[in-house]
């Protein structure tokens, strides 16, 4: 239990810290070599953290909220799943928009020197919408686009897209063989085959 609870604090952490820009702080709840795995950004996280920094310099607005998790620990490693929403404000069209997507982090966490940090981490897209701020205003969107994109992020990742960002066309979602996949290694991360995630 004691395992879990340390566990969920830096789960909590990484989101007041991430949206907040308390970079150094954000720092510690990650392991040296971990990395990030986002729609707009898959590397290490050094890198995350230089190119969160300059998204909040330029006002990019990306929040998120936490719910309830579910840790699974063995030994040194654990695997611990937390619901989230991500909320994105950006102009589409010229149009002010609130873009939310549910899931799940899946993280991939690893105790060394008696410390637990992310050695991965790996949203799970479920559901998405798109709404203007303004419910007056009238949003069209290009449905080409729209489609290019699978139906857990799609919204997401056309406000990302529109906006600049290139984004990872083959994320996890509620269903498919993506997620699949990352339950196997999850799985295997847990007995100890893996030797990175």
């Amino acid at each position: 239990m004691i395992d879990r609870l340390r566990i969920r604090e830096v789960v909590e952490n990484w989101a007041v810290w991430r949206d907040a820009g308390d970079w150094n702080r954000f720092r510690s709840v990650w392991h040296p070599d971990g990395r990030m795995m986002a729609t707009w950004f898959q590397g290490p996280v050094e890198r995350f953290i230089e190119v969160s920094r300059e998204g909040w310099n330029r006002g990019v607005s990306i929040l998120h909220f936490l719910g309830g998790s579910s840790i699974d620990v063995a030994d040194d490693r654990a695997i611990a799943q937390t619901k989230m929403t991500i909320s994105q404000r950006a102009e589409v069209d010229a149009i002010a928009c609130d873009v939310v997507c549910t899931g799940r982090f899946y993280d991939f966490f690893a105790k060394r020197n008696d410390v637990w940090a992310i050695v991965l981490r790996q949203p799970i897209y479920e559901k998405d919408r798109l709404d203007p701020v303004d419910p007056g205003a009238l949003l069209r969107l290009d449905a080409k686009l729209l489609g290019e994109f699978p139906e857990g992020y799609r919204h997401l990742a056309y406000v990302q897209t529109r906006i600049g960002f290139t984004v990872k066309r083959d994320m996890p979602t509620l269903q498919g063989p993506e997620v699949e996949r990352l339950y196997a290694r999850g799985r295997a991360w847990l007995a100890g085959k893996s030797p990175e995630p």
